[in-house]
């Protein structure tokens, strides 16, 4: 027998820009972000609107295509692209034809970008179109919303839902350049922008505890109705800034392993998501994953209770609702396809082989592991069931299971 083996380093780098009103005649960035190369002449941008922003910016398309045209070295080979709001752009994989038809009609090469403006679903959508079109086009990502800009608009995702699966279909492309612009934060609703808090929760709480006291301090600042401009912006750059060191920084940007470190209260988030028809956000669908796996940590003699107080005092203060009905359906049947623990199997499907899932040790340190209890599965859910309704709640310290799953 013989064997060539070849390894193959790749360095992969690229820019999160913060700014103000990026469409600015005067603002030069995008115009720096797409000019910085020889053969300008052959530069083609095509662009991807969320349909949300409409309402709110009717002149969008219009002010991105004057803003590329006087730029004479940016060809704008077509009106912008409308792409639906929300999960539904990722629902359809008739979207996914008509934006790879468009690439090939408009005659863009891997030289060539794809500027996506919207919700971390729309910048899915456009993502996955653009890193399979040519095998890579280059893709400028513009989130608009919180979850967007600290989260998920900043990563190397992409992905669409397929078989009645979430993100079942995706790749590992890292963007070109992600362009956060803060003026478009204040037209988001109050779940919108309560949303994109819930991540920065979960990697605060896995990763950075002086960022949760921070967070905790300013929670009325961040939460509706005040909504301060300052605290969200400070909560996007650090979330940001935390995703962003663990992409580089961890050993395995691309999942090749069994672990999704940065998933922490995703197991659950995800299967509500398609629980609910997807009428959770996925921001407020994460808060209730967050603070069921704080509870199973908690009952599991892992978490103080000091910390899951304080973990689910915040969620509260900022305005989640921690706890679904779909939660209820079907636990003693971890197979149905409608119970929650059915995305306990899909989480692990999703990279195969061991379970693994994190849990938290402390504020701040999150630990992994690869077996649950069901049974103390139950009993959180039954917790957050009766913080909801008002209920009794039994001091969760009493029913501290004695070993560590």
């Amino acid at each position: 027998m013989q064997t060539i083996r070849q390894d193959i380093h790749v360095t992969f780098r690229y820019d999160v820009h913060f700014v103000t009103d990026a469409f600015d005649p005067e603002n030069d960035l995008l115009g720096r972000i797409v000019e910085t190369e020889e053969d300008l002449a052959s530069r083609k941008i095509l662009t991807v609107i969320d349909e949300g922003l409409l309402p709110h910016y009717p002149d969008l398309p219009e002010r991105v295509a004057a803003y590329f045209a006087q730029r004479a070295v940016m060809s704008i080979p077509r009106p912008a692209i409308l792409a639906p709001a929300g999960e539904a752009a990722k629902n359809d994989p008739a979207l996914v034809s008509d934006l790879h038809a468009a690439i090939r009609q408009a005659g863009l090469c891997r030289h060539s970008y794809i500027l996506a403006i919207g919700g971390g679903s729309v910048l899915d959508l456009a993502g996955y179109a653009a890193a399979t079109a040519h095998r890579g086009i280059r893709l400028i990502r513009m989130p608009t919303t919180v979850l967007g800009q600290n989260d998920s608009g900043v990563g190397v995702k992409n992905s669409v839902n397929a078989l009645r699966t979430k993100n079942f279909l995706g790749t590992f492309a890292p963007p070109h350049a992600v362009v956060n612009d803060a003026s478009f934060l204040p037209s988001l609703s109050d779940r919108d922008w309560r949303s994109g808090i819930a991540e920065a929760v979960k990697v605060a709480l896995i990763k950075d505890a002086a960022f949760f006291d921070e967070l905790e301090a300013n929670a009325e600042r961040l939460a509706p109705p005040r909504r301060d401009a300052t605290a969200i912006t400070r909560l996007i750059h650090r979330c940001a800034a935390l995703h962003l060191d663990h992409i580089a920084t961890s050993g395995d940007p691309f999942e090749t392993g069994t672990s999704r470190p940065l998933d922490f209260g995703h197991w659950s988030a995800h299967q509500l998501e398609q629980l609910t028809d997807y009428a959770l956000r996925h921001g407020e669908a994460v808060a209730i994953g967050i603070a069921l796996d704080a509870t199973y940590s908690h009952l599991c003699g892992l978490l103080p209770a000091s910390d899951w107080s304080r973990v689910l005092d915040f969620l509260d203060a900022t305005g989640f609702n921690l706890y679904a009905p779909e939660l209820d359906a079907h636990l003693d049947d971890p197979e149905h396809p409608r119970s929650v623990f059915r995305g306990l199997e899909a989480f692990r499907e999703h990279l195969g082989g061991k379970l693994t899932i994190m849990l938290l040790a402390s504020i701040g340190r999150g630990i992994e592991v690869h077996e649950v209890d069901l049974s103390v599965y139950r009993e959180a859910i039954a917790l957050l069931r009766a913080r909801n309704t008002g209920g009794p709640v039994r001091n969760a310290a009493e029913n501290v299971v004695a070993n560590t799953p």
